[in-house]
């Protein structure tokens, strides 16, 4: 079976919830990404057989099909078709599964991949409060979990109750975040994926072209004043939570053997992909047989892997998958993660995909791993190979 590779990977700046890129539509912010990913590559746009895009709040402007109006709105041939993917926080992980998968099943000879989510334009949760409609699942499954809702921050506290994470576990691990986004926002790691973005603020005309969420300076201290909105007498807060954030990214992919008919030499291979289910309780855990499921199907150990990507959804997610996997906590978000950069829901795990396949090249590491909890108790897992 033809192979599955990632050609180039582009990114948006992640924007801060009201911040630089609040002003720009997310077809608009889409459409940005997917024409930097043609210029970078020399890609034909009439040579795209799908763009496959994950947004998770598909109401208002982020309705109707996204995928295919950042198609229209990039330009490009009416042509070439575009469809949305919804798996919540993994939206674009997934579409970047599908798309491998479709380019390796010969559906496709080239795709695009990627997402958005423009948190300020359209809220989180934005769909479940559409009048007259009740709660985004049914009476069986309220029953069957004894509850009419479920709650991420809750969830987050679970965690941190079952593992027993103080306070300054969490806060200390949302520091380590903070100071390696800070450092490689200062050496340059971001530059070769970040394609800059023209914004209008309070009337002025600049360029955006850096993470707006990334922080410096914080202490414990000035951390522990932070309330805990989920429990009153909790341990998670904003600051060990992922940034409400907008943003965008887009991957080329396609096999090895239409890259070298077009002179594309490819950043890495898919090597495994995988999803798994968790409660919906405490759903975040979802990495954790995610990543179990990927190794497996690959092949390899978690010592094997070089670098790991695993969305930074609460801080007692990424703590409690180190604690389980036995994973290198060095290796783990090595250029910070979303409680410093942030999390643009649909568009957070080609963001990831993006950030990891870059780190791989810039420093020659042969296997990364990506995960992220995905409401509902879901999490997929990706495995690339450096080429």
């Amino acid at each position: 079976m033809p192979d599955a590779v990632v050609v180039d990977a582009v990114r948006t700046p992640v924007g801060t919830r009201g911040g630089a890129l609040s002003g720009v539509h997310p077809v608009d912010l889409s459409a940005h990404v997917l024409l930097a990913l043609a210029e970078r590559t020399g890609l034909v746009p009439a040579d795209v057989d799908d763009v496959v895009w994950g947004c998770v709040t598909t109401v208002g402007e982020q309705a109707g099909g996204v995928g295919r109006y950042a198609v229209l709105a990039a330009g490009w041939p009416e042509s070439v078709p575009g469809v949305t993917v919804n798996r919540a926080c993994g939206s674009s992980q997934q579409a970047l599964h599908f798309a491998a998968a479709g380019v390796a099943a010969g559906h496709y000879d080239i795709a695009v991949a990627g997402g958005v989510e423009s948190m300020s334009r359209v809220p989180m949760g934005a769909g479940h409060r559409v009048p007259g409609c009740g709660r985004p699942f049914g009476p069986r499954v309220a029953g069957r979990y004894g509850q009419d809702e479920f709650s991420q921050g809750l969830g987050a506290e679970l965690i941190a109750e079952r593992y027993g994470f103080t306070r300054t576990d969490l806060d200390e691990h949302a520091l380590a975040s903070h100071a390696r986004a800070s450092a490689a926002v200062d050496d340059g790691h971001f530059v070769g994926q970040i394609v800059p973005v023209p914004v209008e603020v309070d009337g002025t005309s600049r360029v955006l072209d850096t993470d707006e969420g990334v922080r410096r300076g914080g202490t414990l201290a000035r951390l522990a004043e932070l309330p805990t909105p989920f429990r009153p007498d909790g341990v998670v807060t904003a600051a060990s939570s992922s940034q409400i954030s907008d943003g965008a990214a887009a991957l080329l992919v396609t096999t090895s053997e239409n890259a070298r008919r077009h002179g594309w030499r490819p950043m890495a291979r898919i090597h495994a992909v995988a999803v798994a289910g968790a409660d919906p309780v405490t759903m975040a855990l979802g990495p954790i047989p995610a990543t179990e499921r990927v190794l497996r199907r690959a092949a390899l150990t978690i010592d094997e892997i070089g670098t790991f990507e695993i969305n930074e959804a609460f801080a007692p997610v990424t703590l409690a998958w180190l604690r389980e996997t036995g994973a290198d906590p060095a290796r783990l978000n090595p250029l910070g993660g979303a409680m410093a950069i942030g999390h643009p829901l649909g568009a957070s795990g080609a963001r990831l995909a993006t950030t990891l396949v870059h780190h791989m090249r810039d420093n020659g590491i042969r296997f990364g791993l990506q995960s992220m909890c995905e409401a509902g108790g879901m999490a997929n897992a990706t495995i690339f190979e450096l080429l």
